[in-house]
């Protein structure tokens, strides 16, 4: 079989919400990500950052009012936000804490940094900054080995730019 083609990326991530504001309030509001456009009478929204038409959609279409998916069953796992270096993340991190959303998880994986939380309908989402591949780890093969050690959060916090 032939593998996809290498500059395949994962262009957006479309997700059933119960409160398309609150939703909006967390990936714009918390995150960050732009408001490009109402949707379908407005129910549903897009999302960007740095002027993509969407990285981020959300929908009502199915899901107004509704409860998040019992544990146990299958369904997203997470979705996962790359940012372009350990500042950004850092930044992220600053504002998840600010709006007092809870940190579930932090890990250093070998390959990258990453913080977990969920969004308002309980959707995981992961925010993470890749290392440089030359710093993966690698058995003596040199196949890839990742790792799951605890990420310093304080010292990632520490890091965060400074807010106007």
């Amino acid at each position: 079989m032939t593998p996809v083609h290498p500059a395949t990326r994962i262009g957006h991530v479309h997700l059933k919400v119960s409160d398309l504001e609150r939703a909006i309030g967390f990936y714009s509001g918390v995150l960050g990500f732009e408001l490009t456009q109402y949707y379908s009478g407005g129910q549903a929204a897009f999302l960007s950052a740095g002027g993509y038409h969407h990285h981020i959609g959300l929908n009502t279409w199915e899901s107004l009012g509704a409860t998040p998916p019992p544990k146990g069953h299958t369904g997203l796992f997470h979705t996962a936000f790359l940012y372009p270096d350990r500042t950004a993340l850092a930044d992220a991190l600053r504002r998840v804490v600010g709006a007092g959303i809870p940190v579930e998880g932090a890990a250093d994986h070998g390959v990258s940094e990453a913080i977990y939380l969920s969004d308002p309908d309980l959707n995981g989402v992961e925010l993470y900054v890749d290392k440089p591949e030359a710093e993966w780890p690698r058995d003596a093969s040199g196949n890839l080995a990742m790792v799951n050690r605890p990420l310093d959060l304080d010292r990632l916090m520490a890091e965060a730019p400074a807010r106007n």
